[in-house]
């Protein structure tokens, strides 16, 4: 079964830290874009952070920069987002997924995503 397994979301003050990570099972973070996407209520997904599968470069969403970063290790099957100098605005249901196209991940395009995480929860309190 092909599966993807989001955690490490949780509750946090202004200003700490989370890592969320994504196990993914029955097939390989190696042959996929990956990324991670947020969903604030009454707001719509946005693209945090990806790494493009054709060369591995990285793209950051302008409010993030600086205080996430994005890795994998293939070993594992296992990607990451460690967050840093948390603001409430960050707030959100975090997803990571994966794409099989060769597009520039930057784009964001939800559509071009074919696996998702189930989301996991990130609250950081003012």
């Amino acid at each position: 079964q092909l599966q993807l397994v989001n955690s490490g979301g949780g509750l946090v003050q202004a200003g700490g830290s989370l890592r969320l990570s994504c196990a993914a099972s029955g097939f390989s973070l190696d042959d996929y874009s990956i990324a991670w996407f947020r969903q604030a209520p009454g707001k719509e997904r946005e693209g945090v952070s990806c790494i493009n599968r054709s060369d591995g470069s990285t793209n950051y969403a302008d409010y993030v920069k600086g205080r996430f970063t994005i890795s994998k290790d293939s070993a594992k099957n296992t990607m990451y987002l460690q967050m840093n100098s948390l603001k409430p605005e960050d707030s959100g249901v975090y997803y990571c997924a994966l794409s099989t196209g060769w597009y520039d991940c930057s784009a964001y395009v939800i559509y071009e995503y074919n696996y998702w995480g189930q989301g996991t929860q990130v609250t950081v309190s003012s």
